[in-house]
C-alpha cells in the first residue's frame, strides 16, 4: 500500500457494526469480570466470529485460481456488415471490461506456474447488458461432447481415495478419449506452462455467430493475440517459481498495471459462412478442433486494454461471475455441443455458489437498466421490484414484453432423429495433432517429448502403453522418442508395451 492510499484512508468514519451501529472498543470482548467467561448478548463479537465464519463462498470447482483486472475494449476496425451489436458499431468506440485469467484444474491455492490451461474470460459492459467472452489461452479443449466434462474434469482433481492427484487417472481417461489429444499436446508443449497472463493470447475456442438486424448471420471465432508477446516457462524453471513464488502469475499481472505498463491484446475474428462451415474437412463445431486460419484469416476488430487493478480482490476477481449465456444481441450460441452444454452449466454453478441473485453483485451488474419480475432469493439488496406486482403479463403496470424491443433470432435449420449421436474416434482426431507436432521446431520438440513422456512415466504401465499406442498414431517418430524416454526411466517395463 501506498503512503497516498495510507492518507486517503485515514478518514473514513467510525467503525459499525454490520447493522450500522458505533463500535466503541473492538479489542475486548464482553465478559462477565475479569476473569469471567465471555457473554453472548456481546453482538459485535457474535456479528464479527459469525460473518469470519462465512468469509469463504464455495470456490470454483474448475478456474478456482486466478487474477482479474478492469479496463477496456475499443474498437479499431468496423465489422457493422456482419452484426447488429451496438459495442461494436463504431470505430473508436469504448466498452469497459473486466478480465479474469486463470488455471483450471488447481485449487485455490495452488501454483500459478502449474502445467494447465489458462482460463482467459472478459465481461464486456455494454449498453445492452453484458457478453462474456469465456474461453482459454488454447483454440481447443480436451473433450467435444459436454457429457464427458465432470469425468474429465474429476481426472484432474484428486483421487477420491487417497485425495492425492493420480496420473493414473488422466493417462487413463486421455488413452480411452484420443479427441483429447489435441490439446494434451498443447497442455505439454511449453505453452502449457505460460509466463504469467500477460504473455498468453486467449480464445473463444468455441464457434459463436455475429448476427445482422435482418437474422443473417456468420459463424465466428474469437482471437485475442497478446501485445506483450508470448513468453513461456521451461519445466524446470516453472517447477523453481511453485516453491519460491506460487503466485507469480498475479503477481506480475497487478504489478505491471501498478506500475502503468498496461497489458494489452489485439482482438481478432475467424468468419466462415453457414454454408462454408457445412463444407469444412473438420466439424467447425468440435472444439477439440480449429479452423485453419489459412483458409479463414484472421480480421482485426479491436483491442483489448487493461489499465485498473481491482480495489478488492473478494469482491471483483472471486465473485466475477462469467457466463457464455450472457449475450446480447447480435452475438449468439452456434451448434457446439460443449458450448451448448456451458450455456446450462456456468449460470447454473453461480447460482449455488453466489446465489440466485449473483447478478446484482457489482462486479456482475450490467450498466444497462436491468428491469424483470425475478424476486426474492439469498442476498437480494435490491429494491426486490417494490410493490410492482412479480408476475407478466398483468394490469398493474412494471416491465412487460414490446414489440419495438430488439429481438435479433439468427434463423438456421435444424432437422434430424433425436438420439444419442457419437462422434466415433476417426484418423481426423489424429490430423490436426499431427501437424501440430510437425510445426514445432526442434528445441519445441524435443521439450514435448521430454515434457509428456515425464508425466507419462509416473503412470502405471498399461496406461503407458495405452496412451503410447495413441502418440505412435500422430507421429511415429514422436512415439518413438517418447517410448525411448520411457524405457529409460522404467526399463522393466519394455515387455508392457507389447502386451495387448
Amino acid at each position: 500500500m501506498k503512503s497516498t492510499d495510507i492518507q486517503q484512508n485515514s478518514h473514513l468514519g467510525t467503525l459499525t457494526t454490520g447493522n450500522g451501529n458505533p463500535v466503541p472498543n473492538n479489542q475486548t470482548s464482553q465478559t462477565a469480570g475479569y476473569y469471567g467467561p465471555v457473554l453472548i448478548q456481546d453482538f459485535h463479537l457474535i456479528d464479527k466470529l459469525a460473518h469470519f465464519d462465512r468469509e469463504r463462498i464455495p470456490e470454483r470447482v474448475v478456474h478456482a485460481k486466478g487474477a482479474g483486472a478492469h479496463g477496456y475494449f475499443e474498437v479499431t476496425k468496423d465489422i457493422s456488415h456482419l452484426t447488429c451489436a451496438k459495442f461494436l458499431n463504431q470505430i473508436g468506440k469504448r466498452t469497459p471490461v473486466f478480465a479474469r485469467f486463470s488455471t483450471v484444474g488447481g485449487e485455490s491455492g495452488s501454483a500459478d506456474t502449474a502445467r494447465d490451461p489458462r482460463g482467459f474470460a472478459v465481461k464486456f459492459y455494454t449498453e445492452e447488458g453484458n457478453w462474456d467472452m469465456v474461453g482459454n489461452n488454447t483454440p481447443v479443449f480436451f473433450v467435444r461432447d459436454p457429457i464427458k466434462f465432470p469425468d474429465f474434469i474429476h481426472t484432474q482433481k484428486r483421487d477420491p481415495r487417497t485425495h492425492m492427484k493420480n496420473p493414473d487417472m488422466q493417462w487413463d481417461f486421455w488413452s480411452h478419449v484420443p479427441e483429447a489429444l489435441h490439446q494434451v499436446m498443447i497442455l505439454f508443449s511449453n505453452r502449457g506452462t505460460p509466463d504469467g497472463y500477460r504473455h498468453m493470447h486467449g480464445y473463444s475456442s468455441h464457434t459463436l455467430k455475429l448476427v445482422k438486424e435482418n437474422g443473417e448471420f456468420v459463424y465466428v471465432k474469437w482471437h485475442f493475440r497478446t501485445n506483450q508477446g508470448i513468453k513461456n516457462l521451461s519445466a524446470k524453471r516453472a517447477a523453481e517459481l511453485e516453491g519460491t513464488d506460487p503466485d507469480y502469475a498475479t503477481r506480475d499481472l497487478f504489478e505491471a498495471i501498478e506500475k502503468g505498463d498496461h497489458p494489452s491484446w489485439t482482438v481478432y475474428v475467424q468468419v466462415f459462412s453457414e454454408e462454408e462451415a457445412m463444407k469444412l474437412k473438420y466439424n467447425p463445431f468440435d472444439v477439440t478442433k480449429v479452423v485453419s486460419q489459412k483458409d479463414f484469416p484472421l480480421q482485426e476488430v479491436g483491442r483489448m486494454v487493461l489499465d485498473r487493478n481491482p480495489e478488492n480482490y473478494f469482491a471483483e476477481v472471486e465473485q466475477a461471475a462469467f457466463s457464455p449465456s450472457h449475450m446480447v444481441p447480435g452475438v449468439a450460441p452456434s451448434p457446439d455441443r460443449m458450448l451448448q452444454g456451458r450455456l446450462f452449466s456456468y449460470p447454473d454453478t453461480h447460482r449455488h455458489r453466489l446465489g440466485a441473485n449473483y447478478l446484482q453483485l457489482p462486479i456482475n451488474r450490467p450498466t444497462a437498466s436491468v428491469r424483470n419480475h425475478q424476486r426474492d432469493g439469498p442476498m437480494c439488496f435490491s429494491e426486490n421490484g417494490g410493490r410492482l406486482p412479480n408476475y407478466e403479463p398483468n394490469s398493474f403496470g412494471g416491465p412487460q414484453q414490446s414489440p419495438q424491443s430488439r429481438e435479433i433470432a439468427a434463423q438456421f435449420a435444424v432437422e434430424g432423429t433425436v438420439g444419442r449421436h457419437s462422434y466415433g474416434v476417426t484418423d481426423e482426431d489424429f490430423d490436426q495433432p499431427r501437424a501440430l507436432y510437425r510445426l514445432l521446431d526442434a528445441k519445441e520438440q524435443q521439450d514435448l517429448v521430454d515434457n509428456i513422456a515425464g508425466n507419462i512415466a509416473l503412470a502405471k504401465p498399461v496406461f503407458q502403453r495405452n496412451i503410447l499406442q495413441h502418440i505412435k498414431r500422430i507421429d511415429e517418430e514422436f512415439g518413438a522418442r517418447v517410448e525411448t524416454i520411457l524405457k529409460q526411466k522404467t526399463p522393466d517395463l519394455t515387455s508392457e508395451y507389447l502386451t495387448e
